[in-house]
């Protein structure tokens, strides 16, 4: 039996079809915002990080340093008390072998010297660009408020107009008739928010595949909602449908 007025009722799904397709839009829009949110935050840890390694790098090297400073205060202490040992020594073998330990323990403080002063010069330049990244992560961290800020602001304003469509569409779905938006709402739930699509070119608007004449026909002849037979979605031809 022919359902009274279809094309008024199409019409109707049409304007639905408009308010849900932004809604759907506006949906996926706000379903990614966590994870734009997720990748500004880790870009972020990642620069803080980086500062974080650079300040222990320093206070490595400022640990190494003290190390052969107590190293090398060792090796001074050593060496002088060989060098008061020296002249109670009574055979000369006795003497020049002394003589040779004192040489070396001089040639080792040289040695943890230049190492020291190696590990100064290192320690000045980690803290240096120690220094320039905090005031480089300063600016990041501004930056990176700033962005979350617009991504958060946007969801409010996602939501504000979620807001609206759906009272939009409380009005709209009391002028559909119950089978035909129960159809229309298991057809959009399936298809990625699209269930009603023109015919143009003789192609359904969802999937692109080839609609006959005979379809073309039958939906031109408002007495039964038309699908397409790949897709599922429903059919209607624009020109024919417009008020």
């Amino acid at each position: 039996m022919p359902i009274v007025d279809l094309k008024s009722q199409l019409e109707n799904l049409i304007k639905l079809q408009t308010i849900d397709s932004e809604i759907y839009g506006l949906k996926h829009e706000k379903d990614s915002k966590p994870q734009e949110i997720k990748a500004l935050e880790a870009s972020f840890e990642e620069k803080k990080a980086h500062l974080s390694s650079l300040e222990k790098s320093l206070l490595d090297l400022q640990k190494q340093r003290k190390d052969k400073e107590l190293e090398l205060a060792t090796k001074e202490e050593s060496s002088k008390k060989l060098q008061t040992q020296l002249y109670s020594l009574k055979t000369n073998k006795e003497y020049q072998a002394m003589l040779q330990q004192i040489n070396d323990a001089k040639t080792d403080a040289s040695v943890i010297e230049d190492k020291i002063l190696e590990l100064f010069d290192q320690a000045d330049k980690v803290k240096t660009e120690t220094e320039r990244e905090k005031e480089h992560l300063k600016e990041e961290e501004k930056g990176f408020n700033a962005q979350k800020e617009k991504v958060e602001d946007r969801i409010k304003e996602i939501d504000g107009r979620l807001a609206q469509l759906e009272a939009q569409r409380k009005q709209v779905m009391p002028e559909i008739e119950p089978k035909i938006l129960k159809q229309y709402e298991r057809i959009l739930s399936n298809r990625e928010g699209l269930a009603i699509v023109d015919v143009k070119d003789n192609s359904c608007g969802g999937c692109n595949m080839f609609v006959p004449p005979q379809v073309i026909n039958l939906i031109k002849m408002y007495e039964r909602i038309i699908t397409c037979e790949v897709c599922n979605r429903i059919l209607y031809i624009a020109d024919e449908s417009s008020s």
